[in-house]
């Protein structure tokens, strides 16, 4: 049974939360998405500026070949597992030619389990330079966890596990909310709250450039929703194309700023009125803050991060110090067609990301931009044929100035599907948990010790609420 916080949706919380309530994007009909502006708890700042950037894969990122075993003894594993016939690759393993590359050499001599040598995917030369550079740090092996889960617990059942595992749609809201689909809140969302009162407009807190997702969404934070070319307005009042008569557009402008008497009425009006406010606002900042770092064409994820950067840029036009961002991007769930289209995903993130991180350099702020990567969930380092299964434990990727990278963090799992560290196909049963994850990127953007269980509510059952990988010194 999962143990979460709940959310108290009292008559009185809901008056509070719809008139904090500001309108941007494109979430209903007339093509508006919601923002808040709201209270915030404690928060500690120094005035300065700092960003947290989600990159959620949507449908199970297979990290098994995302960060695949170099040496002889764990390829060879890795490679009969997965089908293949040596290491010329075959079935879903990747050739080992292919990663000469890529291998991460990690600093301080770093020894991993079994001497494993790691490498990126072939299509990730930029972030192998990244990791190179020390701006990179791999995260082996993280999950959701409700507490520090062994084999024998999870196969007897005598801990309590996270819900539903090995469902696309629960985990990905285990992973961005702590709690099962349906969930109000998300740890995103719940930092945002606390920072909300750091910033002049803390409607601009958390934004979404991706789509909606409970992971930035809070008790009082809601998050702002932009496309790649900035806010979506609502067409027939902020350009209207010329299919309708003006006088149809100033009579619709009044009918959506009219007050009336009913308080949910008054607050739709008031939501209305600041979509058409705030919408040009928002451009207006980011036509003030083109930058120079070419990204890729045709890149989705891409465009995304290029109008996060351009609004980082625009930071003291719209009034924040800390910001929360989700982007995002599908076609992880790969259960056939593995190799050449998964390949094909990681080179557009590796792109993507690449030139995120070269737009932060140009803006001066590269130490202030963490950015970090999410997914469903892992998937089995057996093959199915043409593909893998869904999984549990995954890898993952944090990226930014104020990362100590360079080197792993967390246990490397054993190339195996036998050993005590996976639940069956090789399926990882995650060493380090999903609130540990949170934890430690909280701590950086400022959220204080004694308001960590409101971000990470099982935070208090692990051992270790900071796991190292952001520099000492940069909180």
């Amino acid at each position: 049974m999962f143990i979460g916080k709940s959310i108290d949706l009292s008559r009185r919380a809901f008056i509070r939360r719809s008139s904090q309530l500001a309108v941007m994007g494109a979430a209903s009909s007339y093509a508006l998405g919601l923002a808040s502006i709201g209270e915030a708890a404690a928060f500690s700042t120094s005035g300065d500026y700092k960003a947290l950037v989600c990159l959620f894969l949507y449908g199970g990122n297979d990290h098994s070949n995302t960060l695949i075993p170099f040496d002889a003894t764990n390829y060879a594993r890795y490679s009969a597992i997965r089908g293949g016939d040596g290491e010329g690759g075959g079935g879903i393993a990747l050739p080992r030619a292919s990663l000469a590359q890529t291998v991460l050499n990690p600093r301080d001599d770093q020894v991993l389990t079994d001497d494993q040598a790691l490498a990126l995917a072939p299509t990730m030369p930029r972030l192998k330079q990244r990791f190179d550079e020390g701006r990179l740090a791999p995260l082996l092996n993280v999950g959701p966890l409700i507490a520090p889960t062994t084999l024998s617990q999870f196969e007897n059942e005598t801990v309590p596990l996270p819900p539903k595992l090995f469902s696309h749609n629960d985990q990905q809201s285990v992973w961005q909310s702590s709690q099962t689909e349906g969930a109000p809140t998300g740890w995103g969302g719940r930092i945002s709250d606390l920072a909300l009162s750091s910033n002049t407009n803390s409607m601009f807190t958390a934004i979404n450039a991706f789509g909606n997702s409970v992971f930035l969404s809070g008790q009082d934070a809601v998050p702002y929703q932009v496309a790649p070319h900035g806010a979506t307005l609502f067409q027939p009042i902020s350009g209207n194309p010329g299919f309708l008569p003006q006088s149809s557009v100033q009579a619709l402008e009044t009918i959506l700023r009219s007050g009336a008497g009913h308080f949910f009425k008054a607050d739709y009006v008031h939501v209305n009125a600041r979509s058409i406010e705030y919408g040009n606002f928002v451009n207006n900042a980011l036509n003030n803050s083109n930058l120079n770092t070419e990204f890729p064409e045709g890149n989705f994820l891409a465009a995304q991060l290029q109008v996060v950067a351009r609004l980082i840029a625009a930071r003291n036009r719209l009034g924040v110090t800390r910001q929360v961002f989700m982007v995002g991007m599908g076609g992880y769930d790969t259960h056939d067609g593995l190799i050449g289209q998964h390949e094909g995903l990681l080179e557009q993130v590796d792109e993507a990301l690449d030139a995120f991180y070269r737009s932060t350099v140009e803006i001066g702020i590269s130490d202030k931009v963490t950015t970090f990567t999410a997914s469903d969930f892992g998937r089995t380092l057996a093959s199915n044929g043409d593909g893998s299964d869904h999984g549990w434990g995954s890898h993952h990727f944090i990226l930014g100035g104020d990362v100590d990278g360079g080197r792993f963090y967390g246990r490397a799992p054993h190339i195996s599907v036998d050993t005590d560290d996976q639940v069956g196909q090789g399926r990882l049963l995650p060493d380090i948990s999903v609130d540990q994850y949170s934890a430690t990127l909280a701590r950086w953007f400022g959220v204080s010790s004694s308001e960590m269980t409101s971000v990470a509510p099982n935070i208090g059952r692990f051992a270790s609420s900071d796991l190292g990988f952001m520099k000492e010194g940069a909180i």
